[in-house]
């Protein structure tokens, strides 16, 4: 009896295996795109805070 539990056990495991390899698609070009804002978004916020700072460190050194 165990015998038969340790193979449904075995066939179960592959065919979910199986059932997420085959479930992977490839990118879209809206998907490349989002990729693409995401990024572009990323570094203007970096360049923002960048700013922020040097306006910081000039308010700091007009106040001495």
């Amino acid at each position: 009896m165990k015998s038969n539990q340790s193979v449904a056990a075995v066939l179960t495991a592959a065919v979910l295996i199986a059932g997420l390899c085959g479930c992977k698609k490839e990118e879209g070009p809206m998907e490349r795109a989002g990729k693409q804002v995401d990024k572009a978004v990323e570094k203007t916020g970096q360049q923002i805070e960048k700013a922020g700072r040097k306006i910081q460190d000039t308010a700091k050194s007009d106040k001495k």
